[in-house]
């Protein structure tokens, strides 16, 4: 018995005898090339008319669904009718308010361990796209940053290339590299080195995985705005910055617009300035020291060195703009993400009552180095 699907729905042909022959689906493409169902039952075909109550015909199995980018990846995929498979390592209620981003029986949960195979690959069974969102900002004395950048991710990708998955999506980091430029930290950040040599172990595990390479990424409880937004990060009524910030750039970008890429390169609409002051480095250090595991305001010193690496965009990989995505501007997001940091909370405006303030300068429009 044979079995074809180029897209769309299912079209169903019996034989004289009756018995199932060929299934197949109406291609959009004559480039289209087919390729083997995983399975001929029925329950597994695309159905619905689209959108949060149908089925894509796609089950997507995402690793690190609990983060901070994980619901808004688990949101986009329920609201096309993907079928989602959400593992989950800590107390299963950081995973089951994701249950909402599917329609009924279209959200399943399975416990996993990083280091564990065997729950990895229960994960992952049922599924052809595996999404891996796993990452760590500092280390901690249970996983190191090669350790889940590098090893992890590699374990990820052999599994799902040994269990059939037709695609893998990997996220990185924008400006990973071998050799970070050292700015605080003597050898660099070793986070951008090990998401560079997680790439590669992606790459070696299933070479035809997708990466992303996102920039600094803002939104609902973030760890951009409300990292500079903590009265941890400030010194009384200023911010040190390094260089006063003359000698940074960034190009942060909106989780929603992230959420909706699944190409190799994403970054902001626009360039800012950073700033700093040396002095700052002892409540770093003293952060570290008092907290171990949970950084008060996200601030540690490998934070610190990323906060001061400028975004490089390489011009040979795909945008979010070439995806059609219309990003979305800071400016536009900031008052609505940072309203709970506002003072007077308890006065409220008249509408007009004061004047709009200026937006910041602008270096240029995000463009590729």
């Amino acid at each position: 018995m044979s079995a074809l699907v180029l897209f769309s729905s299912a079209q169903i042909a019996r034989q004289n005898a009756g018995s199932l022959g060929v299934l197949c689906t109406k291609a959009h493409y004559s480039t289209d090339a087919p390729r083997a169902l995983r399975t001929t039952d029925l329950a597994a075909m695309k159905r619905g008319t689209g959108g949060r109550s149908s089925f894509n015909g796609m089950v997507a199995t995402v690793f690190g669904c609990t983060g901070f980018m994980g619901r808004y990846v688990c949101n986009k995929l329920g609201k096309i009718g993907t079928q989602m498979i959400l593992p989950y390592r800590g107390d299963h209620y950081d995973a089951i308010r994701l249950k909402v981003t599917g329609d009924l029986g279209q959200v399943l949960f399975q416990f996993y361990h990083l280091e564990d195979e065997e729950s990895i690959r229960k994960a992952v069974r049922h599924s052809n796209v595996v999404i891996n969102l796993v990452g760590r900002d500092w280390e901690t004395n249970n996983f190191h940053f090669n350790d889940v950048h590098v090893e992890g991710a590699r374990r990820l990708a052999r599994i799902s290339r040994e269990m059939g998955v037709e695609r893998f999506i990997h996220v990185s980091a924008l400006n990973a590299s071998p050799h970070p430029e050292p700015l605080i930290l003597k050898e660099g950040s070793k986070f951008l080195k090990s998401k560079y040599y997680g790439e590669l172990a992606v790459r070696d595990a299933f070479p035809e995985a997708t990466i992303f390479r996102p920039a600094d990424i803002y939104g609902q409880e973030d760890r951009f705005l409300r990292y500079y937004a903590h009265v941890w990060r400030r010194q009384l009524r200023w911010m040190p910055l390094w260089h006063k910030g003359e000698k940074t750039i960034k190009q942060p970008v909106f989780c929603s617009d992230l959420a909706q890429g699944i190409d190799a390169n994403m970054w902001g609409y626009v360039r800012y300035d950073m700033r700093w002051d040396p002095s700052f480095m002892l409540k770093v250090r003293l952060t570290e020291t008092i907290c171990p595991s949970f950084k008060v305001a996200d601030l540690h010193t490998e934070r610190v060195e990323r906060e001061y690496v400028t975004d490089v965009v390489l011009p040979s990989i795909a945008t979010l703009e070439d995806l059609g995505v219309t990003l979305t501007k800071m400016e536009d997001q900031i008052p609505w993400e940072l309203r709970p940091y506002r003072a007077a909370q308890y006065y409220d405006a008249e509408l007009d009552e004061f004047e709009k303030p200026a937006p910041p300068n602008y270096i240029g429009a995000a463009a590729r180095v």
